[in-house]
This record gives structure tokens, sequence and C-alpha cells, in this order.
């Protein structure tokens, strides 16, 4: 995704903010997956978790290592870095067993826009800042609302799955606040405003083909959204759903568009 903002918005980054990025994620994703208490034991993936949890502390040293040597590689961006640090702890922070941090589960409302808002500053405006652009001209805005809406959509289905889990965990969501009709409303919402800045993109210099690649995923997840609401399949929400936000990235790649 990092990459993909790089080749559509023409910016030159250096590779260190490519490994950055990944070890940045190794870090965070195994951190909040060893401090999820798993409340739901029946699905694959929570039962790997609990039978790897030796694993999960193994990869976030080796993320934890590998970020801070590549975050001393782009040190005169550390402000900027920083910022997507910090943010990314504050995502995974409520699940830390001390008091502090279990009262973050009491305003964690938004957790899943702070969260698309995290990826979207990560992958499409920190590669802007980084490449030395400091003006955001209209593709680059559009681009940025575009992305932040297809992951915030993808986002609600992950809430809607977990609803259960987060409410006896004590974390409180906008999709615990909402009914069933409500949810989809706020999907339908997410899915036409993605749709929106997408098709905006071709006003502001995209070509015909990499505005129809850009949407691919959006119509892939409207067909996908009935069926991933009555499912809990780890393949089709961490394989499917989370490669959705990947897909026209992979597209573009292949055919270099």
């Amino acid at each position: 995704m990092t990459w993909q903002s790089s080749h559509f918005l023409h910016l030159y980054i250096s590779s260190d903010y490519y490994w950055f990025v990944f070890f940045a994620t190794l870090c965070s994703y195994n951190f909040h997956w060893y401090l999820t208490p798993h409340s739901d034991q029946t699905a694959e993936r929570t039962r790997w978790s609990l039978q790897h949890k030796n694993a999960h502390l193994i990869f976030y040293f080796i993320g934890v290592i590998g970020s801070v040597i590549f975050f001393y590689k782009l040190r005169m961006h550390w402000f900027a870095l920083f910022i997507a640090v910090v943010l990314t702890f504050l995502y995974s922070a409520p699940k830390i067993p001390l008091p502090f941090f279990r009262f973050l589960k009491q305003v964690a409302v938004g957790k899943t826009i702070f969260l698309a808002m995290v990826w979207v500053y990560v992958t499409a405006v920190l590669p802007v800042y980084l490449a030395g652009i400091e003006h955001f001209d209209d593709q680059r805005k559009w681009f940025a609302a575009s992305r932040f809406f297809l992951v915030y959509a993808i986002c609600i289905l992950f809430d809607f799955r977990d609803r259960f889990d987060d409410k006896q965990d004590g974390i409180r969501t906008i999709v615990n606040y909402f009914d069933e009709p409500a949810v989809n409303r706020l999907f339908q919402f997410s899915v036409v405003a993605f749709i929106f800045f997408t098709l905006g993109l071709y006003f502001s210099g995209a070509t015909l083909l990499q505005v129809i690649i850009l949407l691919v995923p959006g119509i892939l997840l409207m067909a996908l959204y009935p069926k991933a609401k009555q499912s809990r399949s780890d393949y089709l929400y961490y394989v499917v759903l989370d490669g959705l936000m990947a897909l026209s990235a992979m597209i573009m790649a292949i055919g270099t568009i």
C-alpha cells in the first residue's frame, strides 16, 4: 500500500521507509495479538495465538529491533515517524493490563476510525512528506480520502464480527452502539464516500484505468458484505478482506499502471 502511494502519486521515497513500515507492522501486529484476551476460542486464528504466545513475543522483538534501526536511518523525519508510532501504540494500549490503559477502553469508541486514520497516515500521507512535498494537491487529498473510506468500510466488518467479544472485554465501539440496520447504513456511507473520492481522482489527473483498478476492492467488498456479516472465517477476514486493502496495489504492481 505504501508502494502504491509512491507509484500512483509519483513520489520518490527511501527504501528505508518501506523497511520501517514492514518492521513496525510486524511489531504492532504481534504486540496487539499477544495482549488480546481471546474470549472467542473457537476461531482457528485464536487457537493458534493461544498456542503460540512465544511466537508473538519473538516476532514482536524482531519488529522492535528492525523498527529502531530504520527509525534511526530516517531520523531526520523523526517527528512525523514518532506520531505514527504513538498512534499505533494507542490503538493497542487499551489491552495492556494496567489501570491507566484499561481506562482507555472507555474512550475507545472510535477505535476503527482511529485505526483507518493510522493506516492512511502511514501509507498515503507520510510517503508524501518523506518525498519532500509539503503541499497536498487535490489528487493527493482525494487519494488519501479514498484509501481512508475503503479501509474504514473493511474495519466496520471486523467490528461487527467482534462486537460481542468487545463487549465482554469492556471495549466500546461505534458498532456496539448501533443496531444492525444502522451498521448497514454506516457501511453504505463509507462505501459511497470511497466511490465518490475515487471517481474524483479522474478529475485530478488519474487515468480511467487507474480509477477502475482502485474501485475494484470496493466493488468486491460490497459483494462480500452480506456473507462476511454471517461468517467468522479467519480466511475470509484475514486473507480476503484484509487482502482487499492491498488488492489494487497488487494489480498496479503486476501491470505497472
